[in-house]
């Protein structure tokens, strides 16, 4: 039957598997899950019928629930039902949400932000997803792409109301494409043509988000297990972690399949002592951020045999999701991925993004050699990519290319000061020092007669060098690699 209600119209019908009540906040859902003994059923007309039973879920420990209510573009909306899926990388949710009754949304998960996207109509036909290669762009609506994953995917459990429901545990592939204005396309192929949706990066805190699940009842049962190579105790503490190091042996434990199973694990010798240790909380950027995974990665240009290291802290901040601080031997920068995907020249020697032009500095393969703490991609020692980075200014921007995904990440320099000040480790400042620092406060106690002198012998050496010499050649600087992140599949 039909029912109103103060805020919107909405359907109830009996479960034909319980007989308990089900009901349809949105006029576009055909699906749904009931709460009690778990059957899928579709909605024909006043009417229900049981297709089959759906698997229960995973708890991914998200601030979100169902009929959590919040306001997107000053629109209302209500989540009123969630799809789970896996791939190769790991596990991500994706939230229905009911903005009118007569629309629906999806708030889905990106590399550890948010992303509200809606349906989407193509003017042209999707191409067969195997036409949709990692790194190749194309247009649809006159909008330019670039492919940034290509997965396939699979439903695992669902709850609530859901405008569709892919066969559970059937393969499908799942397009994500992003512009250089920050727009993301994914393209569904669970249905024939795809299902399209296009939206943009947004905050929960901008979402004014209400009915939110309590901290305090989140059950952190089976978040603790004991190493699989050791038997140490390691906790797990976030719900998006897909690998995690035990503090007593530092080997890599994989949680792509849910820790109630047999655990994946590799050992790792040789440690990197972080400078700043794993769990520090810092601020930075008005923000308070942990850090929760620290990586050592190494690095050498195409056709050049020197090689050169860099670190990287996994920051995290509940309403901000994932941020990198990038320790390199030019200086230390924070960056976070990009929802979109700048447009790059085809020369690789400059890229644009939000209408900013940034010129390349670097390009070199890049190898993980370490890693601590936990992460949200399924991360492995020896795991490579291709690097390219360019900047602006201070600001900075990092493309990084895997088999299955084209990354990208974006930020700014950060003085070194202010990073030992942010974690307060102002004991150590003078090991936050890198190349970058120019020493101003030096010259600022020199005397006039002592700086001339400077400059005149710098001259003279100059002058000296150029008659020496007859040509000279360039060589990169081996720290001003600033590396971006492989995030092992970002769909969503």
């Amino acid at each position: 039957m039909a029912t109103d209600s103060s805020q919107q119209r909405y359907y109830r019908a009996p479960c034909p598997g319980c007989g308990a009540p089900v009901e349809f906040r949105s006029a576009q859902s055909t699906h749904a899950v009931c709460p009690y003994c778990q059957s899928t059923v579709v909605r024909q007309g006043e009417t229900l019928a049981r297709t089959g039973k759906m698997a229960e879920l995973f708890d991914d420990f998200s601030p979100l629930q169902l009929f959590a209510t919040g306001r997107i573009q000053d629109q209302p909306f209500t989540l009123v039902g969630r799809l789970q899926y896996s791939y190769e990388g790991g596990r991500w949710t994706e939230w229905i949400a009911a903005l009118d009754g007569e629309r629906t949304g999806i708030l889905s998960e990106d590399n550890g932000a948010f992303v509200f996207s809606l349906p989407h109509t193509l003017q042209r036909e999707a191409p067969d997803s195997a036409e949709l290669r990692v790194g190749a762009t194309t247009a649809f609506n006159g909008q330019s792409y670039t492919v940034a994953s290509n997965e396939q995917v699979r439903l695992v459990s669902a709850q609530g109301e859901l405008p569709r429901l892919p066969e559970l545990g059937r393969p499908f592939a799942v397009i994500e494409l992003r512009s250089d204005q920050g727009l993301v396309l994914s393209l569904d192929y669970d249905t024939q043509p795809p299902g399209a949706y296009l939206g943009r990066s947004v905050q929960l805190e901008d979402l004014q988000l209400t009915g939110l699940r309590d901290e305090s009842a989140k059950e952190e049962k089976g978040r603790s297990f004991n190493c699989p190579n050791c038997g140490s105790p390691v906790t797990v503490n976030f719900a998006e972690s897909k690998s995690i190091t035990c503090r007593a042996c530092n080997s890599i434990i994989d949680l792509t399949q849910g820790i109630g199973g047999e655990l994946r694990h590799a050992e790792q010798h040789e440690p990197v002592q972080p400078l700043i240790p794993v769990g520090t909380t810092g601020q930075l950027q008005g923000a308070q951020w942990q850090v929760v995974g620290f990586q050592h990665r190494m690095g050498v240009a195409p056709g050049d045999d020197e090689h050169f290291g860099w670190n990287e802290y996994l920051l995290y901040n509940k309403k901000r999701g994932f941020s990198f601080l990038v320790d390199a031997e030019d200086g230390w920068s924070l960056v976070k991925p990009t929802t979109g995907a700048p447009t790059m020249a085809e020369s690789g020697s400059r890229a644009t993004y939000l209408g900013k032009v940034y010129q390349q500095q670097y390009a070199y393969n890049a190898e993980t050699t370490y890693v601590a703490g936990e992460f949200y991609w399924q991360v492995e020692r020896g795991q490579k990519s291709f690097n390219r980075d360019f900047a602006s200014g201070t600001a900075l921007l990092s493309m990084e290319r895997s088999a299955n995904e084209l990354t990208w990440s974006s930020g700014s320099k950060i003085d070194s000061a202010a990073v030992a000040a942010a974690f307060k480790l102002d004991g150590k400042k003078d090991m936050f020092k890198r190349g970058d620092a120019l020493p101003v406060s030096a010259a600022g106690k020199l005397g006039c007669g002592t700086i001339i002198l400077i400059i005149v012998v710098i001259i003279i050496l100059l002058i000296i060098l150029s008659t020496c010499t007859s040509s000279s050649g360039g060589s990169r600087s081996s720290g001003g690699s600033y590396g971006g992140y492989s995030s092992g599949g970002g769909h969503k």
